[in-house]
């Protein structure tokens, strides 16, 4: 299945190949003070690929707060967060807001809450190796 979904100016952008086909999409709400005030909602598939991108890259902050291992993609155009990254090993992992689907059926998607408190530095990264879209491309400038 392929998602489709972008900011609410269209400047990031991303396509999610999810594999193999789901019959639901779990989608975390993230209990940190950060997703609670953004209404921060996340998926991600670790057999799945990413392709992130970014028309006007002098448009995006990058936020990371707490243990600094997450990057939030924040477009400063229109204020939507679509994308987190972090960087692990020297690889790119990366979840998805479920909030920049386009044209997804909202059936598909199981909500839950999810909470870090607690944990280590360490097993955060393993969690995200693990469990994050570990198959990411990220690119920015104008659209061929």
């Amino acid at each position: 299945m392929r998602i489709p979904g972008r900011c609410h100016c269209g400047n990031i952008s991303f396509q999610l190949d999810w594999t193999p086909e789901p019959a639901e999409i779990p989608a975390r709400a993230c209990t940190c003070s950060f997703c609670t005030k953004h209404g921060g909602v996340w998926t991600s598939c670790p057999t799945g690929a990413l392709t992130v991108h970014v028309s006007h890259p002098e448009r995006v902050s990058r936020y990371a707060f707490g243990t600094k291992t997450a990057t939030f993609h924040i477009c400063s155009e229109c204020g939507v967060v679509p994308v987190v990254t972090s960087e692990i090993d020297g690889k790119l992992y990366a979840v998805v807001s479920v909030h920049a689907f386009e044209g997804v059926d909202p059936a598909l998607l199981r909500h839950a809450p999810a909470s870090f408190d607690g944990e280590d530095e360490a097993s955060r990264l393993a969690r995200r190796a693990r469990n994050w879209i570990g198959d990411v491309r990220y690119t920015e400038g104008a659209p061929a």
